[in-house]
C-alpha cells in the first residue's frame, strides 16, 4: 500500500487540524461529497485513492435516513441516527483497506434537527468510551436562519460537548440558498445570504474560548443546486474580508486564520473556487452534480443496452438469449459508479487538490 502524508483511517481532533492547515498553506480545498449508501461512499473512497488524496465523506439528516433504509421509521431521528451509525461504521472498516485518509461529517442539521446530532453524540461518547476516537470527525450546526446570539450560543454549547470527544464543528452564518434534502431556501432574502465580517469575528471569538477545530460556513451567495448562469452571485471577496478583519481586531499575524467552507459548490465556476480557496476555504460541498452524475451512468447505460433490458429473456441475439448479465444491478450500478468518479475527479481538479496525500 503506497505510503500517505496523513494515516489512512478516520482522521479527528488535531489531525483534522493538521489537514485544514495543510489545505490552508498549500491553497487548495477537498471535496465534501454528500452519500446515501455504500455505492457513493466506495465510490467516492475508490476516487481519493486513485487520486492519492484525502477525501472527506458526509451525511445530511435524509442522506442517514435514507442509508438506514425507507423501511426504518425515523420518530425521534432514529433511522437518522442508526443510518448515520452505519455508514460512518462502514467508512471505519474500509478507509484503511482503500488506504485513504477521510474525514467522516455530518451536513446541516437546524434546530428541529438537533436530537439527530443529540444522538449521535450520546453513541459517539461511548464509542470514545470504547475505542479512543471518535465515530465522526466533525458535526455541522445550521441555526443560520435563527437570531445570530441563538445560533452562536447553541453552537458555543454543544461545541463543549464535542471537544471532549475530539470531534470538530462546523456552523453556518448567512443562508445558503436555494433547495436541498426537504430545507427549502429559495424564497429568502437575497441580503442574507452575504455574511458580514463582523459576524464572522464574533463567532470566532466565542468558539475559540473552546477550541481552534472549528470551521464556519459563511455566505457569499453559496445557492444548494444547479442554476443557468448569472442566476447566482458568489461574493468570494467577503471572506478575504472576513479574514482581514479577525486579523486586524485580534492581532493575529496568521494570513488565513479562518477554515472556511463552500457550500453550494456545484456548478460554481473555477473562477469562483479557486478565488474562495484563496481566501481560506479548505472545504467545498458537492452533491448536486454527483447525484447528476450518478443518475446519468446509469441513463447511458440504459440507453446503450435498452434492447437487452425489456425482459429477462430475448434480446436482439436471439428470442432465447438471457438479459441477466444486463440487468444485474452490479453491471449498471458500477456504470453509475464510475461517473459519480468521473465527476469527482473534476471537483477534485477544480479544488487542487490532486496528489496531496502522496507520501
Amino acid at each position: 500500500m503506497a505510503q500517505t502524508k496523513f494515516r489512512p483511517g478516520v482522521l479527528f481532533g488535531d489531525e483534522l487540524k493538521e489537514l485544514y492547515n495543510y489545505a490552508n498553506e498549500n491553497d487548495f480545498a477537498l471535496p465534501a461529497v454528500n452519500v446515501v449508501g455504500t455505492n457513493s461512499i466506495n465510490a467516492a473512497m475508490e476516487t481519493a485513492r486513485d487520486l492519492q488524496s484525502p477525501i472527506i465523506i458526509q451525511l445530511s439528516n435524509g442522506g442517514a435516513s435514507f442509508y438506514g433504509g425507507k423501511g426504518l421509521v425515523n420518530q425521534d431521528q432514529q433511522a437518522s441516527i442508526y443510518g448515520a451509525v452505519a455508514a460512518a461504521t462502514h467508512v471505519h472498516l474500509l478507509a484503511e483497506q482503500y488506504g485513504v485518509t477521510a474525514v467522516l461529517h455530518t451536513d446541516h442539521c437546524a434546530r428541529k434537527l438537533l436530537p439527530w446530532i443529540d444522538g449521535l453524540l450520546t453513541i459517539g461518547e461511548q464509542y470514545y468510551k470504547e475505542k479512543g476516537q471518535p465515530l465522526f470527525s466533525s458535526h455541522m450546526l445550521d441555526l443560520s436562519e435563527e437570531e445570530l446570539e441563538d445560533n452562536i450560543s447553541t453552537c458555543h454549547s454543544y461545541f463543549e460537548r464535542m471537544n471532549k470527544i475530539d470531534v470538530s464543528i462546523e456552523i453556518e452564518l448567512g443562508v445558503t440558498g436555494g433547495e436541498e434534502d426537504g430545507v427549502d431556501n429559495t424564497g429568502i432574502d437575497s441580503s442574507r445570504l452575504y455574511t458580514q465580517p463582523e459576524e464572522v469575528a464574533h463567532a470566532y471569538e466565542v468558539l475559540s474560548g473552546v477550541s481552534s477545530n472549528f470551521t464556519i460556513a459563511a455566505a457569499f451567495g453559496n445557492v444548494h443546486g444547479v442554476y443557468k448562469p448569472g442566476n447566482v452571485e458568489l461574493r468570494p471577496i467577503i471572506l478575504k474580508n472576513s479574514q482581514e478583519f479577525v486579523r486586524e481586531k485580534h492581532g493575529i499575524e496568521e494570513e488565513r486564520p479562518i477554515h472556511f467552507v463552500f457550500h453550494g459548490g456545484s456548478g460554481s465556476s473555477l473562477e469562483d473556487i479557486r478565488e474562495a480557496i484563496s481566501y481560506g476555504a479548505i472545504k467545498m460541498n458537492i452533491d448536486t452534480d454527483l447525484q447528476w452524475a450518478f443518475w446519468d451512468g446509469v441513463r447511458d447505460y440504459e440507453k446503450r443496452n435498452h434492447d437487452y433490458l425489456q425482459g429477462q429473456i430475448g434480446n436482439p441475439d436471439g428470442d432465447d438469449v438471457p438479459n441477466k448479465n444486463y440487468y444485474d444491478p452490479r453491471q449498471w450500478l458500477r456504470v453509475a459508479e464510475e461517473s459519480f468518479k468521473a465527476r469527482l475527479k473534476k471537483s477534485y481538479e477544480d479544488l487542487n487538490a490532486v496528489g496531496r496525500n502522496a507520501g
